[in-house]
């Protein structure tokens, strides 16, 4: 399980800053009619997620985490600053995991 926790937080951050920056993007591109940086930021923000979303399955099988609480956790990625919160709380989740062991 420890194997998996690092992908996921390095994921985690990842994809949080990427979101941050394709909001910024979006904004720019329909607040402000620049539509460039969005078509570069987007697909590669997409890619991202996926392997996130990969990383969160592998975490929650090993972890053996019920399906509602690893769709939350991939669902945190879809929302700006909130697969930072979800981040430290797996982790924590996961280390008492590993403590009592």
């Amino acid at each position: 399980m420890e194997s998996a926790l690092k992908p996921f937080r390095i994921l985690a951050y990842v994809v949080g800053v990427m979101l941050l920056v394709l909001v910024t993007c979006i904004v720019l591109r329909y607040g402000f009619d620049i539509d460039g940086p969005s078509r570069v930021v987007s697909p590669i923000h997409g890619f991202l997620y996926m392997i996130y979303l990969v990383a969160t399955m592998n975490l929650g099988m090993k972890a053996r985490w019920s399906w509602p609480y690893i769709a939350g956790v991939m669902l945190a990625g879809t929302i700006p600053l909130l697969s930072f919160v979800f981040e430290r709380r797996v982790t924590r989740r996961v280390e008492a995991e590993l403590a009592t062991a």
